[in-house]
């Protein structure tokens, strides 16, 4: 993600003028997003990060879940004694 703040940050600063990166070519203002391209297609996948965030949001929803039938709230609600 930092790389696309910083392409952000780069294609502001190109378009506005300021400083040496109005001098540099489009391909350096760019680069950052073709990289940050690349990880979250190819690198991340690689390196099995999707499949843990994946993982984790199964394991973070079956904890709700859990968490719901065990404590109910509401008008009506029965307490577990």
């Amino acid at each position: 993600m930092y790389l696309v703040w910083l392409a952000v940050l780069l294609v502001g600063l190109k378009l506005t003028g300021i400083g040496v990166i109005a001098e540099l070519s489009w391909w350096w203002v760019l680069a950052p997003l073709g990289v940050a391209f690349v990880w979250f297609e190819w690198i991340e996948k690689l390196l099995g990060f999707d499949k843990r965030r994946a993982d984790h949001l199964e394991w973070e929803q079956r904890r709700k879940e859990r968490v719901a039938a065990q404590f109910p709230v509401g008008p009506g609600a029965k307490r577990r004694t």
